[in-house]
């Protein structure tokens, strides 16, 4: 298969916003694929390279790219086996030995297939809701259930090899693909509650009501004395956080894989400010003395048996056995199970009182939806809060003049596209975060213009809201209603930022 059909596909992909359409497109160019190549163009298509990170930035691609070739001649094995080389080739010298490779690879493209590896190598083209789209398409490609598919990428966290395995094997691949301990999975996800009592009347009765900390999610596996420890984004975090690891390797299990949040206590035992909890998980220095505590609330494995498909009230009872020795009783999250609505309310005022965010409703009935946000989880905060892309940024005036102030501010796009703008802000901005978007959204532009820079869609900021209205200003035909910045979410991807429904449920009376 060439590189250009590849390219073909991403620009039909682009240029339609319909969700099946787009399935189609890639399932289409799967089924051509040979088996070898299934990998890197499910990986392309979903803006990744299987590499990983190739340490190329947009000036070297951009001084690199030179006069492309006038035919199509690449191959996709031939392209990925360059990248190969190109994140294998280190140490003296490897400077200049990966210029070369590069400007070798971009030599032999055509301007499509330029424009297209400069952007996946840049990182441009990573739309997280574009893996939805190619899940999908693989369930398509290969003729399996779509459950089947996600459950095997969930729990694999490998999006390209689980497309191999489907198409190579069909649903008896995928099926046996295995919780791992020692291999992280996606994390559910909760989805924006309206109100306490919103959140119950959805879920009814058989409800467990927790603390939401205003802290870091942390997935911690422990096989015998070995403890890891790795972020909601599935970055291992494990030799930062020995306090974590000590109180984890302090369990009475052989084995177990635990949910839950960290976040840093003042002496008085209220959470200290989220940045000093993110410090700890950053390439900076922590400030002295900032200590993670723990808080777990769900138990996906314990000594051999796995609980993920277990409804939530069987993983409570195993995660309260667990901690049920007073030396491990304060590493549960604190909540009610089957509150009455007076407990629950009551919940929500215990934790707002201890200076956390709200609360989490979730359903005793419902199995771990690894890497989904559905209903059976639903936070509740006294204001509306959503977690939204940085998609441009305007230059300031007045005070702020020579500074990058108002942010525009995009939604995930459920059917896979580029997110979609629903507002601006630059209300909630101290002068540190001005000064830090002014020497950072530089180095993120796509295109500068007088007024300011188009951002590559990769932070997300969370914005307090009063809500959305109708509005005919913005593709969405949704706008927020004094939306202010609360703080950047470097611990979130924009794969994992609130969508388009998501804020049209804001809207009165929708």
């Amino acid at each position: 298969m060439l590189l250009a059909d590849v390219v073909a596909a991403s620009t039909a992909v682009v240029a339609t916003r319909s969700r099946t359409a787009k399935a189609r497109t890639i399932a289409g160019l799967l089924r051509a694929a040979d088996p070898v190549e299934v990998e890197p163009v499910t990986a392309w298509l979903a803006g990744e390279v299987r590499q990983g990170r190739l340490g190329v930035g947009w000036r070297t691609l951009a001084r690199l790219g030179g006069e492309p070739a006038a035919e199509a001649s690449l191959t996709v094995t031939a392209v990925d086996r360059g990248l190969t080389e190109l994140a294998t080739t280190s140490g003296a010298g490897s400077a200049a030995r990966r210029g070369t490779l590069l400007g070798g690879l971009l030599a032999a493209a055509t301007a499509d297939e330029q424009r297209f590896l400069v952007r996946l190598l840049s990182g441009e083209l990573r739309q997280g809701a574009l893996e939805g789209v190619v899940l999908d398409a693989v369930a398509a490609a290969a003729d399996v259930p779509s459950a089947s598919v996600r459950r095997a990428f969930m729990l694999s966290g490998r999006l390209p090899r689980t497309a191999a395995a489907a198409l190579a094997g069909g649903a008896a691949a995928l099926d046996a693909v295995r919780l791992e301990v020692g291999r992280p999975v996606r994390p559910m996800l909760a989805a924006p509650g309206s109100s306490l009592d919103a959140a119950l009347a959805d879920l009814g009765d058989a409800v467990t009501v927790e603390f939401k900390l205003d802290g870091a999610r942390i997935q911690v596996h422990r096989d015998g004395d070995e403890v890891r420890v790795w972020t909601r984004t599935l970055r291992e975090v494990t030799d930062g956080v020995p306090e974590l690891v000590d109180r984890v390797r302090a369990l009475p299990c052989a084995t177990a894989v635990l949910d839950g949040e960290t976040l840093a206590l003042d002496d008085d035992g209220r959470p200290r400010a989220f940045q000093d909890t993110m410090s700890r998980f950053g390439t900076e220095a922590a400030e002295p003395g900032v200590l993670l505590s723990p808080f777990f609330f769900d138990l996906l494995h314990l000594d051999g048996r796995d609980l993920l498909d277990e409804p939530l009230h069987v993983r409570l009872d195993a995660l309260a056995g667990l901690l049920a020795d007073d030396a491990h009783a304060a590493l549960r999250m604190p909540g009610v199970r089957s509150p009455s609505a007076d407990q629950a309310a009551d919940v929500l005022d215990r934790a707002l009182t201890g200076g956390h965010e709200g609360v989490v409703v979730k359903a005793l009935d419902a199995p771990y939806a690894a890497g989904r946000r559905g209903r059976a989880w639903q936070k509740v905060k006294p204001v509306h809060t959503l977690d939204l892309v940085v998609i441009g940024v305007e230059w300031g005036y007045g005070r702020r003049t020579g500074k990058l102030s108002n942010i525009h501010l995009g939604a995930r796009d459920p059917a896979g596209g580029e997110p979609v703008m629903v507002g601006k802000t630059f209300k909630g901005m101290t002068d540190e975060l001005l000064e830090w978007q002014t020497s950072t959204f530089p180095g993120l532009a796509r295109e500068h213009a007088d007024w300011g820079l188009l951002l590559r869609p990769e932070l997300v900021v969370e914005i307090a809201l009063d809500g959305a209205q109708r509005s005919t200003r913005y593709p969405g035909g949704v706008a927020l209603r004094f939306a202010r910045v609360l703080r950047n979410r470097p611990d979130k991807t924009p794969a994992e930022a609130d969508d388009l429904d998501a804020v049209r449920a804001l809207l009165a009376g929708g």
